[in-house]
C-alpha cells in the first residue's frame, strides 16, 4: 500500500523509541519518536477521529533534520482501551482530552516548541491545539481542512454528498430503516452504542466503507477494505459519531474565528479541489480569515494525503519549514555570539511578536454524577499492540526504550522534567488561563479552554518492558500522585442516548430521493 508515494516522500524508517503515555481515566496514549533525536521536532495528527497513525505518516519528513513524534489519540490504534470495545467507555474521550493529552506529551518529552502537522480531523485538532498553545508551536501544517461545523457535518453524513456520489449513498444508507433518515447520525449512533456485535459491527462497517469510497479521486480498493476491517472500522465509526454528534465541542465557527491567536505561526494549508469528504469549502474559508498562511488548491486530488499532488504539497511544506528553521539557527547562533571587546552584542529575541494572552474557547458537555478520579495503571500492565489504521497497516509493536527510565514517576527524556504536567481531562475545560507574552515558556502551562477543566490529572511516560519499572499506587479518591499542580473538571454529558442535533438544516441536506430510496 502506498507504492506509489515513494517517488513522493522520504524512504521508510523505524521508530527509535515507543512508549505509553499514561493521561488519566484509564487511558494509555501509544507514541512513538523517529528520525534524527536532535532534529526539529514535529507532532503528526492522525485523522477520523479514530483512524490511528501508519508507519507511511512518518515520511512526510527529513529523517535527518526531524525529530518524529506521531501518537495514536485516545481509543485507537496501540492506544488503550480500544473503542472497538463492546462496552468502550467514549465520555472521557472529547477534543479537549486530546489537546491536554498532546500538551501532556510535549512536556514529557521535553520538547520547548514543535510543529505541528494534521490533516482531516487532525486539521481541527491540529488548530485546537495551536489557538490553546500558540507559544509552543513553530509551524502548523494543514490538510483538507475540517472545523466540525453544522454544515459541514450535514454535507457528508445527512444527504448532501448524495448529489455527487448517488450510488455510494445508497450503500451508506442502506442499513438504516427509512423512518430513520432524517437524522442519519442520530440513526447509527444507535446501532453503533448497541453491545451486541451484530448491530454494531454491520452498522460500524456501513460507516467507515462510505467515507473510504469517498477518500481519493480514484477508487482505492485496497484502502476501502483496510478500513473495512471490523476491528478498525467498529473503533472508528464509533469515534467519529461521537464526536461529530457534540460538534467537536466547539461553539460555531470557533476554529475559524480565533486564528488571530495563530496568525503569527508560519503555516502551510493543502487542500484537493476535489475533496468529498471535507470539501474546499472550509479550507477558503479559513484561507480568507487566514491570508497569512499559505494556501495550496491541489488541482487533480479529493482528500487523502496519499494522493501524489497531496503527499508532494506537505513534503514540500515540511521541507521548507525545516531548512527555514536551520537557517534561523544559524543567524541566531551568528547574533548571540558578541564580538571582542563588545559586551552588549548579544541581544534578547522575542520569540512570539504580538502573541495573544486570550484562550480558546470551548463548550463542553457536562456528565452529572460522572466520578472524575483518574484510573491509575498498576505496574506491570501492558498493554495489547491493537492497530487501527487509516490506510490498514499496523504500526510496529511498542517497546521498551532503553535510554529512557521513569525515575520516582519522572519522566527523564535526557535532562527532561515532567514538573508539572497537569492533564486537562473529563469534559475538559481549563479555568487558569496561560498568558502567550513575549518569550514566555510554558513550563507550567494549562490551557484555559472553557468547557475544559482538569480534574488532577497526571501522566508518564511507561516502557512495558523495563526492568526497574517503580510501582504505581492509586491514593484514596483515585487522585494520580504524579502531579503537583491540578485543576478540577467538569464531567461530560452521557451518550447513552446521543444528544440532541436537531436545529437547521441547510437547503442541500436532505434530497428526497436520498431518504427514499
Amino acid at each position: 500500500m502506498n507504492e506509489h508515494l515513494d517517488d513522493i516522500l522520504y524512504p521508510p524508517l523505524a521508530p527509535y523509541d515507543t512508549g505509553m503515555l499514561i493521561a488519566g481515566e484509564g487511558h494509555r496514549i501509544a507514541y512513538e519518536q523517529s528520525g534524527n533525536p536532535e532534529g526539529k521536532p514535529v507532532v503528526f495528527l492522525h485523522g477520523g477521529p479514530g483512524a490511528g497513525t501508519s508507519p507511511w505518516h512518518r515520511r512526510f519528513f527529513d529523517p535527518e533534520r526531524y525529530r518524529i513524534i506521531l501518537l495514536d489519540q485516545r481509543g485507537c490504534g496501540r492506544s488503550t482501551p480500544h473503542a472497538s470495545d463492546p462496552h468502550a467507555d467514549l465520555r472521557h474521550n472529547t477534543t479537549w482530552h486530546l489537546v491536554a493529552d498532546i500538551e501532556l506529551l510535549r512536556k514529557n518529552l521535553g520538547i520547548d516548541r514543535w510543529q505541528v502537522f494534521g490533516g482531516s480531523w487532525g486539521s481541527a485538532l491540529a488548530l485546537a491545539y495551536a489557538e490553546a498553545h500558540p507559544q509552543v508551536v513553530t509551524e502548523i501544517v494543514l490538510r483538507g481542512v475540517f472545523t466540525l461545523r453544522r454544515h459541514e457535518l450535514e454535507w457528508f453524513y445527512e444527504g448532501g454528498a448524495a448529489s455527487i456520489v448517488p450510488d455510494l449513498w445508497e450503500e451508506f444508507i442502506a442499513p438504516i430503516p427509512i423512518l430513520e433518515r432524517s437524522q442519519l447520525m442520530q440513526a447509527y449512533h444507535r446501532r453503533l452504542a448497541d453491545p451486541d456485535p451484530a448491530v454494531h459491527v454491520p452498522a460500524a462497517v456501513a460507516w467507515s466503507r462510505w467515507e473510504a469510497k469517498n477518500l481519493t479521486l480514484l477508487p482505492d480498493d485496497e484502502l476501502v477494505e483496510a478500513m473495512s476491517e471490523p476491528h478498525v472500522a467498529v473503533a472508528f465509526a464509533r469515534i467519529e459519531n461521537h464526536y461529530f454528534l457534540h460538534g467537536g465541542w466547539f461553539t460555531p465557527d470557533q476554529l475559524i474565528a480565533g486564528v488571530d491567536r495563530i496568525r503569527h505561526i508560519p503555516a502551510v494549508i493543502v487542500q484537493g479541489r476535489y475533496d468529498v469528504c471535507t470539501p474546499a469549502m472550509t479550507a477558503w474559508d479559513l484561507h480568507r480569515a487566514w491570508p497569512e498562511a499559505d494556501f495550496t488548491m491541489i488541482p487533480d486530488a479529493a482528500h487523502a494525503a496519499s494522493e501524489p499532488g497531496i503527499a508532494a504539497a506537505l513534503r514540500a511544506a515540511t521541507d521548507r519549514f525545516a531548512a527555514a528553521s536551520a537557517q534561523g539557527d544559524a543567524v541566531v547562533s551568528d547574533e548571540s555570539s558578541p564580538s571582542v571587546g563588545d559586551e552588549d552584542a548579544a541581544a534578547d529575541v522575542d520569540s512570539h511578536p504580538g502573541e495573544s494572552a486570550e484562550d480558546a474557547v470551548a463548550d463542553v458537555d457536562s456528565h452529572p454524577g460522572e466520578s472524575a478520579d483518574n484510573a491509575v495503571v498498576p505496574e506491570g500492565e501492558s498493554d495489547e499492540a491493537s492497530a487501527s489504521h487509516e490506510d490498514g497497516e499496523s504500526d510496529e509493536a511498542s517497546g521498551s526504550d532503553e535510554g529512557v527510565r521513569e525515575d520516582e514517576a519522572s519522566a527523564s527524556h535526557e535532562g527532561v522534567r515532567e514538573d508539572e504536567a497537569s492533564v486537562s481531562h473529563e469534559g475538559v475545560r481549563e479555568d487558569e488561563a496561560s498568558a502567550s507574552a513575549e518569550g514566555v515558556r510554558e513550563d507550567e502551562a494549562s490551557a484555559s479552554l472553557e468547557g475544559v477543566r482538569e480534574d488532577e490529572a497526571s501522566g508518564s511516560l511507561e516502557h512495558p518492558d523495563e526492568a526497574e519499572a517503580p510501582a504505581v499506587s492509586e491514593p484514596d479518591g483515585g487522585e494520580a500522585s504524579q502531579s503537583e499542580s491540578s485543576e478540577e473538571m467538569s464531567e461530560p454529558k452521557p451518550d447513552d442516548a446521543g444528544p440532541d442535533v436537531s436545529g437547521p438544516r441547510r437547503a442541500y441536506r436532505s434530497p428526497r430521493r436520498a431518504r427514499h430510496p
